[in-house]
């Protein structure tokens, strides 16, 4: 590893054994990064020295915009405070507690230039969530939108670790007093291409949350594989999306590949569907990223809002059914851009776009990676045989001082807990997690398959399938269905969908057990969470 510029070493030092680090490729030109790199010099001071400073960078649904000097301006401001007046040196883990807006964008670049370790957070995160947090990366300081803090001063009772926290959108005396009292540029440090500046907590699943570290050099590898291969986007576009920036598919989506680019983005602090179709009417947004669920509902409120400015969306965060990419390309004319991703690699790996897709595949690994389906011993499996999808590429699982680093990378890939099988051209299908993978009847069934039938029939809103116990055959298929508005669901509507999947895909992978719901769990990031779909079926 390159020389740190740590001066707190906990992160370089709870990083997994090199052994157990998943093999890294550089396969572009464009990954050929220096030994010293630092992202928020490369993503902001580089964009305002190539004459960008006075175009939009980002913008907010009440008109007002921050060009990329004010940005710039605010981030140097936010890093002087952090290292003058909270005492912040490079190492220093930094709890980023906020909704998606321009502060938020700003406090991280800071972080970045000071030489911390970003930890950003979901809003809605409680004060017992936080703490787990704070206490698995030993976070020192924070900061946090004021109208947010209740939470936060909740876990700071509870992990004493926490020690600075700076706050705005307060009043007097909060953060932006003190950015007041600053202006002269801050000098950058010169961190090292592999020093860890962020730490991503994985959401959605159950016990302790793992926290996955990436360096600088990953942050410009995202930027450089995925937005110019198949994003296609320029400086013109405005972008825009739900998920926070919190979440490694919002940083990505709505702050580093767009400023790659010298273009801007909508933030929006709330982006259910409904608002999220008004902001992009009104503010002719170019570029969406968001979830299968959100693009279904954009296709219903089309007709009320005026949607023909998008020509790029982007669905990750689960897998895209084949019902919902045909509705928005008949309705919306888009062909959406199917990612796969991952906390673990940061952001998309597997993916494709325009004449490249072909239906009801997710998509080729994208340029820059390599991946291969495999069985329990991690063997390649023939084309064609469903399997454990393993990757590799230029980022890649480095857990927080964690066990499980040995079970998601085996002999150097990443094993993504994504089942798929991979056809003849390389195109990989989506079969389920692997652990939600239904064996019934000595068949293996994917789920997100059956969901895909069961959404192309007009009573069904929304569905998510697991595997139930059953005691007289072992598991059975069963299928949690939100009700279209106005359907009175029963006993006929059970059979009707049971016959509409048995004619729709083979007839033994229909749901045996049919429950209606009136939603379906969720994470804040709009992934089902097939977890708690599993207890459920457990519990009767």
């Amino acid at each position: 590893m390159s020389r740190t510029a740590h001066v707190d070493t906990f992160a370089r030092d709870r990083l997994p054994p090199r052994e157990l680090w998943p093999q890294m490729i550089f396969d572009l030109p464009a990954l050929r990064f220096p030994e010293r790199l630092n992202c928020a010099v490369e993503l902001l001071d580089a964009a305002v020295a190539k004459g960008w400073g006075d175009r939009p960078c980002l913008r907010t649904p009440d008109g007002a915009v921050w060009t990329y000097a004010d940005l710039k301006d605010r981030a140097d401001r936010i890093a002087a405070v952090l290292v003058e007046y909270h005492g912040l040196v490079p190492g220093n883990r930094v709890l980023l507690r906020s909704a998606n807006n321009p502060m938020m964008v700003a406090t991280w670049f800071a972080v970045m230039k000071a030489g911390g370790i970003a930890v950003a957070t979901m809003p809605l995160l409680r004060a017992k969530e936080l703490v787990q947090v704070i206490e698995k990366a030993q976070v020192t300081h924070a900061v946090c939108d004021a109208r947010l803090i209740e939470e936060l001063d909740r876990a700071r009772a509870e992990a004493p670790v926490l020690a600075r926290v700076a706050t705005y959108n307060g009043g007097p005396g909060g953060l932006e007093d003190a950015m007041a009292a600053k202006s002269a540029p801050f000098v950058a440090v010169d961190t090292a291409s592999d020093d860890v500046c962020l730490i991503a907590f994985t959401s959605g699943t159950t016990g302790q949350p793992k926290g996955t570290m990436h360096f600088h050099r990953d942050v410009m590898a995202i930027a450089d594989c995925f937005p110019p291969t198949l994003l296609k986007a320029g400086a013109d576009d405005v972008f825009t999306g739900s998920p926070p920036l919190a979440f490694t598919f919002g940083l990505g989506g709505m702050v580093i590949f767009p400023m790659r680019v010298g273009a801007s983005t909508l933030l929006l602090e709330r982006a259910a569907p409904d608002l999220l179709a008004a902001a992009i009417a009104a503010h002719r947004v170019t570029v969406c990223f968001t979830a299968p669920t959100a693009w279904r509902a954009l296709v219903g409120l089309a007709d009320a809002h005026d949607l023909t400015s998008l020509r790029r969306g982007v669905s990750a965060g689960e897998a895209l059914p084949r019902p919902t990419f045909e509705a928005v390309e008949t309705r919306l004319g888009l062909k959406l851009i199917d990612g796969l991703g991952a906390t673990e690699m940061l952001h998309i790996f597997v993916s494709s776009a325009d004449e490249g897709c072909r239906p009801g595949a997710t998509g080729r690994a994208i340029p820059g990676y390599r991946a291969k389906v495999v069985d329990e011993e991690g063997n390649e499996v023939p084309r064609g045989t469903p399997g454990r999808l393993a990757v590799i590429g230029p980022t890649g699982c480095r857990y927080l001082d964690d066990p499980r680093q040995t079970t998601y990378v085996r002999d150097g890939w990443n094993l993504t807990g994504d089942a798929y099988l991979m056809d003849a051209d390389g195109y990989l299908f989506y079969q389920g997690r692997t652990d939600d993978m239904i064996v019934a009847a000595g068949y293996n069934i994917g789920g997100p398959e059956v969901e895909d039938a069961l959404l192309t029939h007009p009573s069904v809103r929304e569905c998510g399938v697991v595997g139930a116990p059953d005691e007289g055959r072992g598991t059975v298929v069963k299928a949690y269905v939100v009700p279209a508005p106005g359907v009175v669901p029963g006993p006929d509507l059970v059979k009707d969908l049971q016959d509409h999947v048995k004619r729709t895909i083979a007839p033994y992978k229909y749901p045996r057990a049919i429950e209606f719901v009136d939603v379906l769990p969720r994470t804040e990031t709009g992934k089902l969470q097939r977890f708690r779909l599993r207890e459920m079926a457990k519990g009767g």
